[in-house]
């Protein structure tokens, strides 16, 4: 991503929304230590701290929840604790949060730790201000507040965004989303330097593709839609449900498909 950059990820329910942010989470901060704030208006601090300790340490998150670990989950949680322990992240799991509430926060963290990227999950949870006329307006403010502070951190700002039903409606081949299913504003398309939108046809089809009857198990595309400075296009990912996290395919299993939106 690139330095005052607004980048949306945007999906239908259960995609995969969280777990990608996650992923983007675990490579900047463990990887390449870049200090990391992450508003998460969805789901709780503990919450989140467990799914990134089950995605790092590879370990089956049901089993973390219904406390059913294998003798061999403990050494692995244990090496992901040690690493997100020292891992420069600081998340803010405060609800209703406002553009103005979290700009008051975000600037006191560039300020005391310098944090290089934010990441808001979800947009749509976010509350503007009480003179707007309808939720469009409301959504319109909310996406201009975030590319502005983008530019005055002088940072990457990446939001979750959901869609519309459009996708479902349309069916078939034609279910990958697009721009204009983006739920409730064309302002999001128009602030935004880069959206992304996640599908999975496993979500909708099964396992087995009905038309090639070829296996489609935690086949992910990650759909590029629109790059300000950059070029469009898919790439295939592997989502790995248990463990809530993307992989890379190899490139035998899933080629970058250049060009395609």
């Amino acid at each position: 991503f690139q330095r005052s950059d607004l980048v949306i990820i945007a999906a239908r329910p259960s995609m995969g929304k969280t777990a990608l942010a996650l992923n983007i989470v675990q490579h900047a901060a463990i990887e390449h230590n870049t200090k990391i704030a992450f508003f998460s208006l969805e789901m709780s601090k503990d919450q989140l701290v467990q799914r990134l300790l089950c995605s790092e340490g590879l370990v089956d998150a049901q089993r973390l929840r219904r406390g059913q670990l294998r003798d061999d989950d403990y050494p692995k949680l244990a090496r992901a604790a040690g690493l997100l322990g020292t891992a420069p992240i600081w998340i803010d799991d405060s609800a209703s949060l406002t553009p103005l509430a979290m700009r008051s926060k975000a600037r006191r963290l560039k300020a005391e730790h310098d944090i290089a990227l934010v990441i808001v999950d979800y947009l749509q949870l976010m509350q503007g201000p009480g003179d707007v006329e309808n939720r469009q307006q409301e959504i319109s403010y909310i996406s201009r507040s975030l590319k502005a502070l983008a530019k005055e951190l002088d940072v990457p700002v990446v939001a979750i965004s959901q869609l519309s039903r459009a996708p479902e409606q349309r069916g078939g081949e034609h279910r990958r989303p697009q721009l204009s299913d983006l739920r409730e504003s064309g302002a999001i398309e128009q602030d935004a330097d880069v959206v992304c939108f996640i599908y999975r046809q496993e979500f909708y089809d099964g396992p087995v593709d009905p038309k090639t009857n070829e296996s489609i198990e935690g086949l992910a595309e990650v759909i590029v839609g629109k790059q300000r400075n950059g070029p469009t296009g898919t790439v295939k990912l592997h989502f790995k449900k248990e463990f809530t996290r993307f992989d890379n395919y190899t490139a035998r299993e899933a080629p970058i498909e250049a060009g395609r939106v």
